[in-house]
This record gives structure tokens, sequence and C-alpha cells, in this order.
């Protein structure tokens, strides 16, 4: 899949989605929801595809919402706001329940509703020199793409309410620490460490790790006994698959597992 704003690039069993307007610092915009959701559906309907990794080209991961847009269509913007989300909204639902994990590397400035989509990533690598900022107060607006919750799963709800009520602006030392990145590495190195992450998932068995990914999207509104069921059905299922079968195998013969992500 190629786009103005994004494109795909394989490389055996790891995808990478590029988003590839740098000049304008890769904004979200009406193109950017409807190829981000023509992404997700592409790479959630094909088994071949293990791990994700998702990269910005230019000096910025993004500015955040299309600013320049919302300038000239003031009137109807409410309007715009609901379209936008209706493609945006059901593509992040579909990275996030798919089995695929995927890895997100940060470079330079990521601001509002990328944010949101950083968050919901399973591993996030920011360069030392990435910035986080919250941007929504900052014009009256309030929150989307999965920002409110996402963020609440990372930095817990009254850090990720502050980060957005403060308008707050997190330095990559500032995000590692309210657990916002996995990991903060030197900027001539981040991408090359997001890619190792990213390949060394792409190795795994891949249908336990959406069994893994789809337990924790409830884990925080189900009761204990619903929880439970939901992780015996799950492990029952995984326990099916052929990578369990050689993951068993192989860790009885006291060697390393080949998974096949079947």
């Amino acid at each position: 899949m190629t786009d103005q704003t994004m494109r795909i690039e394989r490389d055996g069993a790891l995808a990478r989605l590029v988003f590839s307007q740098a000049e304008r610092g890769n904004p979200i915009n009406a193109e950017f929801c409807g190829a981000f959701l023509d992404a997700a559906n592409t790479i959630s309907e094909d088994p071949s595809i293990r791990a994700v990794l998702i990269v910005a080209e230019g000096k910025n991961f993004s500015f955040g919402g299309d600013i320049a847009t919302f300038t000239g269509e003031l009137d109807r913007l409410p309007m715009m706001i609901k379209r936008w989300t209706a493609a945006l909204h059901v593509g992040i639902a579909r990275f996030a329940r798919m089995d695929a994990p995927v890895v997100v590397a940060v470079q330079g400035m990521s601001a509002g509703g990328m944010n949101g989509l950083v968050a919901g990533a399973d591993y996030v690598v920011g360069s030392a020199t990435s910035r986080y900022l919250a941007a929504y107060a900052g014009i009256a607006f309030c929150a989307d793409a999965g920002t409110s919750i996402m963020l609440s799963r990372r930095m817990g709800i009254a850090r990720a309410k502050r980060f957005l009520l403060m308008n707050e602006l997190l330095d990559a030392d500032a995000a590692f620490s309210a657990g916002l990145v996995d990991e903060v590495a030197a900027p001539e190195d981040y991408l090359a460490r997001a890619e190792a992450v990213a390949r060394q998932l792409a190795e795994g068995p891949t249908r336990a790790f959406g069994e893994i990914r789809r337990l924790f999207l409830s884990v925080e509104d189900q009761p204990l006994e619903t929880q439970l069921e939901l992780e015996a059905l799950a492990l029952a299922r995984c326990a099916g698959t052929a990578d369990a079968r050689e993951g068993i195998t192989a860790f009885a013969e006291k060697r390393k597992p080949v998974f096949k992500g079947e």
C-alpha cells in the first residue's frame, strides 16, 4: 500500500508503516485518517505479518492535528472531526485487536492525537531528543485517537489527566518516567533499536501475542471471574496451535523454539 500520507513496506514477517509527509510534520487530517484505516485493514488481514513497526519520515514524528486545515473550515469543523475520527478510530481499534504486536519509533515532536497512537503501541522507543506535547487544551480541544484511554493505561489516570489539562510538554526522560515511552535511545540508535525489538517480536508466537494483547484490552473492565474465564479460553486456544507444540517440544529437547506464527 502506498499513499501520499503513508506507505507499508514489507521485510519478511515485519511490516513497516511509514508516515511520509515529512515536509508538513506528518499531520493528522482527512487523508491521513483514511489511509490509516486502509493500512490497518491491509495489515490485520495478512496473516504473514507478525509484527508492525510504525515510523515517521522527517525531523518530527507528528505535529498532530492539521491546524492549517482547521483554520479554513471553522464552521464545518465539528462535522469534519466526526468524519475523520470515524476512520481513524476504527483503524486504531483494528491495530489494537490484531495478533501482530506494534512497535513505534519516535523522533522529534509527537503532539496531540499522535500521543494516543504512540501510547497504544506495545513497545515505544523514543529518541533522546524526542518530545511529547499534549496540545489539545492549547486550542480548546479535549482528546481523540484513544488518547484518554491509552495514556491512562500507560501513565495512570491522574497523570494522564494532568498531562492533558496542563498541556504539558514532556522530554524523552520525562516520558520514560511517566510510562509513555518504554525505552530511550540515542538519536543515532533509536530507529535501529526499534527495528530490533520489532524483529524479535516478528519471530515470536504470533497467535499467543494476539491473545495476550486482547486480554489486556479487557483487563480493566472485567470482574475477576470473567477475566479468569477469558484467560482460560485464550490459553486453550494457544494450546492448540502449532507454535505451542513447537514451544513445548523445544523446551523438552532443551533447544530454542522456532516459531512460525501458526
